[in-house]
């Protein structure tokens, strides 16, 4: 039995957010809440948000016991740009990518 969440087109890219995710990897729930924070990143706070979304989850829908949850899966995937332009030089346009992530989480209970 498992328990998931995903937040799609959070607005930070995914490069910053997979070494958050490695952290936390394996662990207990209640122990990953922990790590995240104190970690001083805007990743930890969406990843603290979807890890919290998926307990509830493990709780309510598919009455897992809180205490057993650790964190089988954690991932950062790549999501669409927003395409911005900034006014260049000489009347031209310089672009602008605001990278988006999807990230998801995938709580177990241990045996």
């Amino acid at each position: 039995m498992e328990a998931k969440a995903i937040a799609k087109y959070v607005r930070v890219s995914f490069r910053k957010i997979q070494p958050i995710a490695a952290m936390v990897r394996g662990k207990n729930v209640d122990e990953a809440l922990a790590i995240l924070k104190y970690t001083p990143n805007k990743g930890a706070r969406v990843f603290e948000k979807v890890i919290k979304s998926a307990k509830a989850n493990a709780e309510n829908n598919h009455e897992m016991d809180a205490e057993k949850l650790y964190i089988a899966e954690i991932y950062a995937n790549k999501g669409p740009h927003m395409k911005r332009w900034n006014a260049g030089s000489m009347g031209r346009a310089n672009p602008i990518l605001r990278r988006t992530s999807h990230v998801g989480v995938v709580l177990k209970e241990k045996a």
